[in-house]
């Protein structure tokens, strides 16, 4: 099923499932959104590899299947299903001008991380994300809450409160974040394995439907019932900070 909406001049579909149909009509929203999303935003994503080098060392990831497997687990079952869910409620706590809610939603994904060089990732890209977005987009409600939590706010955080008070639509935000999410380990399995291009384009192609799943389970999830199911991630995330040769900081 495919739905299309033209708005000044620009014709986009943004996502669509059998129940729901989200569009983004705006040319600046849309401009916004990929902007944010575009691997030239300064957050340093293409430096982690959230705890893929290690696996790769092993030989647990070896080859393109073994990669999709990887990031799979990542977005279903490892930090994408908690950093998913963190965005969305940090939107909603946005969009409804609620600031206790905003300040719980942080302070939970900042201690919410399986080691060291996962909270650095996040923590790190976050930071970034929050400096570059209040220079290049300024929104006086985002400075606020950034002011609130200075150099402390985890990157899904971040992008869903930036999101929120910049009037992007929640799904298309969402799905948008966790596919660069999964894009980036994608970039670092190619340099790791290493893989060709041409595997790396069809990794992300393959990853479609499991990021649509992860967005979904995102959107119904409740963080007071939410947790991870991957602790050979947060092993490999680990074992990562003593690896003796590393080319990335996770």
């Amino acid at each position: 099923m495919a739905s299309t909406t033209a708005s000044r001049g620009i014709t986009t579909t943004i996502t669509m499932t059998a129940m729901t149909t989200t569009t983004i009509t705006e040319g600046a929203a849309l401009y916004r959104l990929l902007a944010w999303l575009s691997p030239a935003y300064p957050v340093g994503a293409y430096t982690y590899s959230h705890g893929l080098e290690t696996a790769v060392e092993d030989g647990v990831v070896r080859d393109r299947a073994s990669l999709l497997d990887y990031i799979r687990t990542v977005l279903l079952a490892g930090a994408g299903r908690v950093d998913g869910a963190l965005l969305a409620a940090a939107w909603r706590g946005a969009v409804a001008g609620d600031d206790p809610a905003l300040d719980e939603v942080a302070e939970l994904a900042a201690a919410w991380r399986g080691s060291a060089e996962l909270a650095l990732e996040t923590m790190a890209q976050g930071t970034a994300f929050t400096s570059v977005t209040q220079s290049a987009w300024p929104e006086a409600r985002f400075a606020a809450f950034a002011a609130r939590h200075p150099r402390n706010l985890a990157h899904p955080v971040a992008f869903g409160a930036a999101a929120g008070f910049g009037g992007l639509p929640l799904r298309p935000a969402l799905t948008g974040w966790l596919a660069a999410f999964a894009a980036n380990l994608v970039s670092a399995g190619v340099r790791l394995v290493p893989l060709g291009q041409t595997d790396g384009q069809i990794a992300t192609a393959a990853l479609h439907p499991i990021v649509e799943q992860a967005t979904d389970a995102a959107l119904a999830a409740d963080l007071d019932r939410l947790g991870t199911a991957a602790p050979a991630l947060d092993l490999f995330s680990m074992r990562h900070e003593t690896q003796y040769t590393r080319l990335f900081r996770s």
